[in-house]
């Protein structure tokens, strides 16, 4: 267990809740969908709420649920950490943007980024990227690949494939100094043309910076697709029998 007393530094999350979901067609969006009778959103705002590593979180949500995330998700889940609700952009990285300016004031030391619609991040994730972006300012989870990955021209034939052994697929959170993105995110909002898919990309872009890879979980989905919601609710399923599990053994104990 995650000693609180570890974690004297400040640090805060952002969660990108403003997604529009196209992908899932239905008229809610995907995170605010309900996996077992909860909201997507809710299980990463739990982690995050539940985590000692974590002091203050900001939810980023889209035009016109501000009101409804502090009624039906913040104050009906009792989410203490969530300090403010602020309105995205139209892409992620203005989102983002939103996000870092609500922490100017508080000024944490690290900030954890993250998408809403990623349900199953959980403590030891957390952990795992603090440790690691407190010795190199700035990193992000992920998993290896599993399939072989193919470049391909704009005729869709293909032109090389890459070794797979260098290849991960980019979850969140992406963890990085607070000082450090922000100044990246400033920078790039002063740019004309605005090309990134990611918050690793900023820095990549900006600054000419390396970030370093965490493993995440091959769990660690985000909810894009209809199919997605099947899978999150066996997942969710083996948790609470891996939760049972656990009590049970505690119990015997």
């Amino acid at each position: 267990m995650i000693q609180e007393e570890m974690y004297k530094i400040h640090n805060a999350a952002i969660v990108l809740a403003a997604g529009q979901g196209k992908r899932m067609r239905t008229k809610v969006q995907k995170q605010f969908l309900e996996v077992e009778g909860k909201p997507v959103l809710y299980y990463s705002l739990e982690t995050f709420e539940q985590s000692p590593i974590i002091d203050e979180v900001v939810l980023v949500v889209g035009d016109g649920l501000v009101d409804y995330c502090q009624k039906e998700i913040i104050d009906k889940y009792h989410f203490h950490k969530v300090k403010k609700i602020v309105l995205g952009g139209k892409e992620r990285y203005e989102s983002v943007f939103g996000g870092l300016r609500a922490l100017m004031e508080s000024a944490p030391e690290y900030v954890f980024i993250h998408d809403g619609a990623r349900p199953f991040v959980d403590c030891d994730m957390l952990k795992r990227a603090y440790n690691e972006v407190v010795k190199t300012k700035a990193c992000v989870v992920g998993m290896p690949s599993k399939d072989t990955i193919k470049v391909v021209n704009k005729d869709g034939v293909v032109v090389e494939t890459p070794d797979r052994k260098y290849l991960w697929q980019i979850q969140t959170p992406q963890v990085f100094s607070f000082d450090l993105i922000r100044e990246a995110y400033f920078e790039l909002m002063k740019q004309e043309v605005i090309n990134v898919t990611d918050d690793a990309m900023v820095l990549e872009t900006v600054k000419g910076m390396a970030v370093k890879l965490v493993e995440g979980s091959y769990e660690n989905i985000k909810i894009t697709t209809p199919e997605d919601l099947f899978i999150a609710t066996a997942f969710l399923k083996k948790r609470k029998i891996k939760e049972k599990d656990i009590d049970k053994f505690d119990d015997e104990c």
